[in-house]
């Protein structure tokens, strides 16, 4: 072995793929219901986005930022038409380093204007990445574990709870962050009421408002960012994963005021927003801002068919969805690859679905099938 021992890797190698199909070194089909988690959002050898790297890869893969980048201006634009106000973005490599880049933003946004205002309110069972910055950040002492100490600046609260909003909040509070949907905390979703208590809570308090999209964004819960479906502004948004569909991309979309925040020499990305990406990139933005219908359609089907399962709580919205059985999921993940089906256990007893974002009916029916008899074991 030649490798860290840092994943712990199911035994099976998949060495091609298509549509909602992966397949092994042995020839066995398996359904994705994982899709790289959140990260192949049109699933796999999608004719136009393999076209893209090809004829992209043939002209130019990468040219440092330190000249103008017309591919990353393009992607730019395509996020902006999404963004509830005028705004800039910043490219890097991934959800992690998207995150470093929004904390780094909010201590310089008031830096700027001469105020100490370094903290950050976060949420138990929340999960931004394991840099350091993104990882002070996760409010799960369970990924600290090890790395102590912390950086410090982050002040815990509780999902779905205004109160310890309001007490995790003082004179040094800068910003809130948080996800709409947790992903790795087990698929928990903010209430309606909570969300518009936090954006009135930023507006009265003068906090910027940073919503991590890493996950959610993209398409995943039926709108291109999960926060559209509460009408929030927020200040910042963090994205990856499925923007690149496959592909390692980041990006940290801002409100103009606060972007111009991150002058020359202030951060930077060696790779972040290279030619080939952003080609790819937005091949994946305008296919997944065409496909929004069929994700609420979908994802309406397969919520209804895991309720209809009796087999715990179902949670989520649009193709992000999670069933809580209340026990150790890890067996359940393992019985469904052995069936041809692959998911996902997170939180420890949450089944976490993230299917590529052009599945079917007929390929929900499918997993409900192995699901159904797994469970039943």
């Amino acid at each position: 072995m030649h490798l860290f021992e840092n994943y712990r890797c199911l035994p099976v190698r998949f060495i091609r793929g298509e549509g909602v199909y992966l397949y092994d070194d042995k020839g066995k089909r398996y359904l994705d219901f994982l899709a790289g988690i959140a990260v192949n959002t049109l699933g796999y050898a999608d004719p136009d986005l393999t076209e893209a790297i090809c004829l992209q890869a043939k002209r130019l893969i990468h040219v440092s930022n330190l000249f103008e980048n017309p591919w990353q201006e393009e992607v730019a634009k395509e996020l902006l038409e999404e963004f509830w106000t005028k705004g800039r973005v910043f490219f890097c490599n991934s959800g992690a380093e998207a995150n470093e880049a929004a904390i780094k933003l909010v201590r310089k946004y008031w830096r700027d204007r001469g105020e100490d205002r370094y903290r950050i309110v976060v949420f138990k069972n929340g999960f931004h990445g394991r840099t350091y910055g993104s990882l002070s950040a996760t409010a799960q002492p369970k990924f600290h574990e090890g790395f102590q100490p912390m950086l410090e600046g982050f002040d815990w609260a509780d999902l779905n709870d205004i109160a310890s909003v309001e007490k995790a909040v003082n004179d040094k509070t800068g910003a809130i962050m948080l996800e709409v949907i947790q992903g790795e905390g087990g698929v928990n979703e903010c209430t309606e009421e909570f969300l518009k208590e936090l954006q009135d809570i930023c507006d009265r308090k003068n906090l910027l408002l940073v919503i991590d999209e890493v996950q959610t964004g993209m398409g995943r819960t039926g709108r291109f960012f999960a926060h559209q479906h509460y009408k929030l502004n927020p200040d910042i948004v963090t994205l990856a994963k499925g923007l690149g569909g496959g592909l390692p991309i980041g990006a940290v979309i801002a409100r103009e005021e606060v972007a111009l925040s991150m002058g020359p020499g202030s951060h930077g990305s060696t790779f972040g927003g290279n030619p080939l990406v952003c080609e790819v990139s937005k091949v994946v933005i305008r296919k997944v801002k065409r496909l929004l219908p069929h994700v609420e359609e979908v994802g309406s089907y397969f919520k209804e068919k895991l309720q209809a399962l009796k087999a715990g709580k179902v949670k989520g919205r649009g193709l992000m969805l999670g069933l809580d059985i209340g026990r150790d999921c890890s067996e359940v993940v393992k019985k469904s690859l052995e069936r041809g089906l692959v998911i996902n256990c997170t939180a420890g007893s949450v089944l976490r679905f993230l299917p590529p974002l052009i599945v079917e009916k007929k390929h929900v029916d499918e997993a409900i099938v192995v699901l159904e008899e797994v469970l039943s074991l």
